[in-house]
């Protein structure tokens, strides 16, 4: 009897050994996966001639909505995607070798991308992170501020929000951003409370999503209008339409 027992005992020994092998294995092959995975997906994420999918796509949009790109916005990353991406670069002080890297993602905006590549998995700037008040509210303050101007000065005037938002110099909400006193020449003179339209509500959703016209201005003014010397005394990074955008 005893040695039935014994002989059971070690039975249900082997059979746990075996069972955590089998465990470990697993769970050592599911880390491989996840780690084989980033590290597709941080390959995938520099994009080159040759290169294909969303991310090709939205680089092309971007390009093609700021001018230096005139082909199809159809994900393929040819000749043409690389010429404009090598006009972009020049234009911003990158080194001018037509790949998609780090520094481009940041300079087009697509901050996701970039993240990736910094080795931070988690978005940065999905309008998931926004609620509808926010849209509301920054959609207002564009149609108030920029109804005038093109689609992408109405996008630059929603980024310079969004600039101000990462900025540990500025409010941490964009109802603070908004609202600052002295901040937007429309919610002093009440055409905040406008309604917007739906471009302005486009736009919006364009300067949340990370398109930045801009190139990181805090700041923007209309040179006809201003009165402020110090506006004028801030270091001009680009203009569009009447509006001088600044850092």
């Amino acid at each position: 009897m005893k040695k039935f027992l014994a002989i059971g005992a070690l039975t249900l020994a082997l059979t746990a050994s075996a069972a955590a092998s089998v465990t470990a294995i697993a769970v050592s092959r599911e880390s491989q996966a996840a780690e084989t995975a980033i590290e597709l997906s941080v390959e995938t994420a520099v994009l080159r001639q040759g290169s294909t999918g969303g991310e090709v796509k939205e680089v092309q949009r971007r390009l093609k909505n700021w001018g230096y790109y005139s082909g199809a916005v159809d994900g393929i990353f040819g000749s043409g995607t690389r010429k404009a991406v090598i006009s972009f670069q020049k234009k911003n002080g990158l080194t001018a070798d037509g790949i998609v890297g780090k520094a481009t993602y940041a300079a087009l905006g697509m901050n996701d991308s970039y993240n990736i590549l910094n080795g931070n998995k988690k978005p940065s700037s999905s309008n998931g992170n926004y609620n509808s008040s926010d849209l509301y509210l920054m959609a207002k303050a564009i149609y108030a501020e920029g109804r005038g101007e093109s689609y992408t000065g109405q996008v630059a005037i929603g980024a310079v929000i969004m600039n101000r938002l990462r900025s540990p110099d500025f409010p941490n909400t964009i109802s603070g951003i908004i609202y600052q006193k002295g901040a937007f020449t429309a919610v002093a003179d009440g055409q905040i409370n406008l309604e917007p339209n739906q471009t302005a509500y486009n736009a919006a959703r364009d300067a949340m999503n990370g398109w930045d016209p801009t190139y990181g201005a805090l700041y923007y003014y209309n040179p006809a209008k201003a009165t402020s010397a110090w506006i004028f005394s801030r270091p001009t990074v680009t203009v569009i339409g009447k509006h001088v955008f600044a850092i």
